[in-house]
């Protein structure tokens, strides 16, 4: 199984991608520390152009990318992250199952949005992050930019990296494929267990990231 913390999982530009996050500001997470560690962890890639970013890197890009996209500000949440680190004493605190329960008041010390909009972020960054019962680090993300109806997800455990369906673990661009190559929408729906209205949101969402 692929060790979500020592693997290269994806690769910076697939990450930025997947996340929807400029290269040019992973590129900085990457490089940017707090308490000693980055921001967003990589690994050693085994060739020029393989995989780096671990599958824990890509939970982290995404809290980030959550708290940005929500107003808080580098400088807050370099802070906050360095605190969460020290609290939890580890370098992954940002993705640890326990900021849920324990974190919130860390980053309401260490940011100025008050009480109540830390307290819906945090939430907003975490209802995304699924963890298995006693494991404290996340092991699937559901991207955000796809629709409720049909959660796509990209899941340490299959997928090999691609975004999949999370009711069949189907790849994304494989029904997408098959889509623009002509298949109908029903038949799609019948060969992968999903109703002609998941196949067309997915679709329709894929069109939409792409223009």
């Amino acid at each position: 199984m692929v060790d979500r913390f020592r693997d290269g999982f994806l690769t910076p530009a697939e990450t930025a991608s997947y996340l929807e996050i400029p290269q040019s500001t992973l590129t900085s997470w990457l490089q940017n520390t707090a308490a000693g560690a980055p921001l967003v962890h990589q690994v050693e890639s085994a060739r020029k152009g393989q995989p780096s970013v671990p599958f824990i890197a890509v939970a982290e890009a995404h809290v980030l990318r959550s708290l940005r996209s929500l107003g808080l500000r580098m400088s807050e949440i370099r802070e906050a992250a360095a605190a969460v680190r020290d609290a939890f004493d580890t370098p992954y605190g940002l993705v640890s199952q326990r900021i849920a329960r324990e974190g919130v008041g860390i980053f309401i010390e260490h940011c100025h949005h008050g009480q109540g909009p830390i307290q819906e972020m945090v939430s907003d960054c975490l209802r995304y992050l699924t963890w298995e019962p006693g494991d404290d680090f996340p092991s699937s993300l559901r991207l955000r930019q796809y629709p409720d109806s049909v959660p796509v997800v990209i899941d340490l455990r299959f997928g090999h990296g691609l975004p999949v369906v999370a009711a069949n673990r189907v790849a994304v661009n494989a029904i997408t494929d098959l889509w623009e190559a002509g298949e109908s929408v029903e038949d799609i729906a019948y060969d992968f267990d999903m109703t002609r209205e998941q196949v067309d949101a997915l679709c329709r969402a894929v069109v939409r990231l792409g223009a």
